[in-house]
């Protein structure tokens, strides 16, 4: 008898899609590709990319939170001193998995601290950090905006608009299939699952014979 499905942290269905912006600043310029397939080996995909050159200007824009702070000038004239990377970058949880990779702000403790962060390998200082991340989800959908203006950007739904989502579209299509699978016991449950996936696809457009019109005599 199939059992209720209950889903834990580790099934596929709980895994949180995110999206989160990745900086290879000037100083790591040279080691883009270096940097990049190490972005692949940890599991991020790569949605876009682009290699500019920011104004003084565009970079006191992306960094306006931090207008005032002693180090803004500093911090925007090392910015626009070279060609960057900008990456959008998807994963499991991609802000907080791509912050802990690339490790604390000021590389020289960061090799004291987190030695294997990207940031102590290829950073120098506290401002030439060689990479940024995006510290949060607001701060995510608007960095992304900024540096991929003419992209068509879906807003990022939260864990919770998720989690909804699957609990009232897909996990009950998948439960009815799962229960199907266990009555009919094909050879090959997988293709005979895909098979109905397809045929029960709850967002497949619905064909109705036409209706004939009689006209008024």
């Amino acid at each position: 008898m199939l059992q209720s499905m209950k889903m834990d942290e580790s099934s596929p269905l709980r895994i949180y899609v995110e999206r989160t912006l990745a900086i290879i600043k000037p100083d790591a310029i040279d080691k883009a590709a270096e940097i990049e397939n190490i972005i692949l080996k940890s599991g991020f995909i790569i949605l876009q990319k682009r290699k500019l050159l920011l104004s003084p200007e565009q970079c006191s824009d992306f960094y306006a939170e931090e207008y005032g702070k002693h180090f803004f000038p500093s911090l925007t004239a090392f910015m626009s001193s070279g060609p960057i990377v900008a990456l959008m970058l998807a994963c499991n949880n991609a802000i907080a998995h791509w912050k802990s990779i690339i490790g604390p702000v000021n590389s020289a403790k960061a090799r004291e601290t987190h030695p294997e962060c990207l940031r102590a390998k290829y950073g120098t200082s506290e401002l030439q950090n060689a990479l940024h991340g995006s510290d949060s989800f607001q701060a995510a959908v608007r960095e992304i905006k900024f540096m991929f203006p003419n992209s068509i950007i879906e807003p990022l739904p939260s864990r919770e608009e998720n989690e909804e989502y699957l609990s009232r579209y897909i996990n009950p299509v998948l439960l009815r299939g799962l229960t199907e699978l266990c009555m009919n016991k094909p050879l090959n449950p997988i293709i005979w699952l895909a098979d109905w996936l397809i045929q029960n696809n709850p967002d497949q457009p619905q064909i109705c014979e036409a209706v004939a019109v009689e006209e008024d005599q």
